[in-house]
C-alpha cells in the first residue's frame, strides 16, 4: 500500500516509518518539522536502503498543501502521528492545542473524505483514560481528560466516531498507548525532543551522558512497592509493528477500532532506573523529590484485545528498551561531534 503518514519524521512516526518499508509499503510523510528535524528521513533511508519514502515540508493547517498531496500521491491508507503533545505546553497554550490537534484532523478526514481514502490508524494516548484508578485499563474502560491535550486526543476519537458513521465504508483504528521508550538497534533513529525532555527516558539518557547532573523523582510516597510511580513502558519498536499490524489487519474492515498498546505491567520510577544501570553498566544520580500536579500512582494497560485480534505482542523488555535509548544517545552524541 501507498500509506500518508502525518508526523513522520517525529519519534513514534519514524520508527512506524521504517517498519512500513520493511514491509514492502510505499510511505508518503507530511510533517512540519516543528519538533523534528529534516535528517530524520535521511536517517529512515539509511536503516531502510532502497525503501520507497518521499517527504513533504507542510502543515496540516495548510489544507491546500494537504489537498495537492493527496491529489498527486494515490494514497491508499493514513496513519496519523501529527499533533502537539507536551502536557504542560498545552495548559499554558490551549488553543494552539485545540486549533493545531483538533482542526489538523479534521482536514486530514476532508481530505481522506475527498479523496477517497478509507483506512486510517489514529496515534491515541493512554492519557484518555485520565485520573481513573482501576487498572489495568480495558478499551471500554471511561474515558476523562485531565488537560488540554489529553482533550484533544478526546474529541479527536469522538470526531473519529462520528466520521466513521456518516462513512460506514471508513476503516478507523484507534491506538492508545501508554510510555514509548527506547530506539530502533541501529541507534540512527529515536527519541530526541527540542529543549529540556519531559519524558523520564530521555532525561534518564542525558543525566547519563553528563547532558544534565541529576534526575528529580517526584514523589515517594505513592501507595506502591517503593513509593515511586508505576508506568506501562513499552519499546517503540513494538509499539510501531502494532501499527502495522492494525493497519493489515482491519485496513477493509469498516468501522471503529479501538485497541491499548503497552507491556500489559508497569514499573517503577526507580526499576527503570535500576534496569538502565544494570543494561548499560553506568550509575544513574538523582534525587527524591515531592509529587507533581496531576500524577497518577499506577498505570498499565490491559493488552489481551490486541493480543487476541492483531496477534501483536510486545515482546522487548526494559533492559532492551535502555539498552538502545544509550546506544541511540552514544551515537547522536557521535554525529553531533561530527557536525561540529
Amino acid at each position: 500500500m501507498r500509506i500518508l503518514l502525518t508526523g513522520g519524521t517525529g519519534y513514534i512516526g519514524s520508527h512506524v516509518c521504517v517498519e512500513l518499508l520493511l514491509c514492502g509499503h510505499e510511505v508518503v510523510i507530511i510533517d512540519n518539522l516543528s519538533n523534528s528535524k529534516k535528517e530524520v528521513v535521511d536517517r529512515i533511508r539509511m536503516v531502510v536502503p532502497g525503501g520507497k519514502l518521499r517527504f513533504c515540508h507542510a502543515d496540516l493547517l495548510d489544507f491546500g498543501t494537504l489537498d495537492k498531496l493527496m491529489s498527486e500521491s494515490g494514497i491508499e491508507a493514513v496513519m496519523h502521528f501529527a499533533g502537539f503533545k507536551a502536557v504542560g505546553e498545552s495548559v499554558a497554550k490551549p488553543l494552539a492545542y485545540y486549533e493545531n490537534n483538533v482542526q489538523g484532523t479534521i482536514n486530514l478526514l476532508k481530505a481522506m473524505q475527498r479523496h477517497q481514502v478509507g483506512s486510517l490508524v489514529f496515534s491515541s494516548s493512554a492519557t484518555v483514560y485520565g485520573s481513573n484508578p482501576d487498572v489495568p485499563f480495558f478499551e471500554t474502560h471511561p474515558l476523562e481528560a485531565i488537560n488540554p491535550y489529553g482533550r484533544t486526543k478526546l474529541f479527536i476519537e469522538e470526531i473519529l466516531r462520528d466520521y466513521a458513521v456518516a462513512n460506514q465504508t471508513a476503516s478507523v483504528c484507534i491506538l492508545r498507548y501508554f510510555n514509548p521508550v527506547g530506539a530502533h538497534e541501529s541507534g540512527l533513529i529515536g527519541e530526541d525532543p527540542q529543549g529540556i525532555p519531559n519524558n523520564l527516558m530521555p532525561i534518564v539518557s542525558k543525566v547519563a551522558a553528563g547532558k544534565l547532573e541529576k534526575l528529580i523523582v517526584y514523589g515517594t510516597d505513592y501507595p506502591t512497592p517503593d513509593g515511586t510511580c508505576i508506568r506501562d513502558y513499552i519499546h517503540v519498536v513494538d509499539l510501531a509493528i502494532g501499527h502495522v499490524r492494525a493497519l493489515e489487519r482491519r485496513q477493509k474492515e469498516a468501522g471503529i477500532h479501538v485497541y491499548n498498546l503497552g507491556r500489559g505491567k508497569g514499573l517503577s520510577v526507580l526499576e527503570i532506573i535500576k534496569a538502565y544501570e544494570i543494561a548499560n553498566q553506568i550509575e544513574i544520580h538523582y534525587n527524591l523529590g515531592s509529587r507533581r500536579p496531576g500524577d497518577t500512582a499506577v498505570s498499565y494497560a490491559d493488552v489481551s484485545k490486541a493480543n487476541q485480534e492483531l496477534d501483536w505482542l510486545a515482546t522487548r523488555d526494559e533492559y532492551q528498551m535502555c539498552r538502545d535509548s544509550w546506544n541511540w544517545q552514544l551515537k547522536s552524541e557521535i554525529a553531533i561531534k561530527t557536525l561540529l
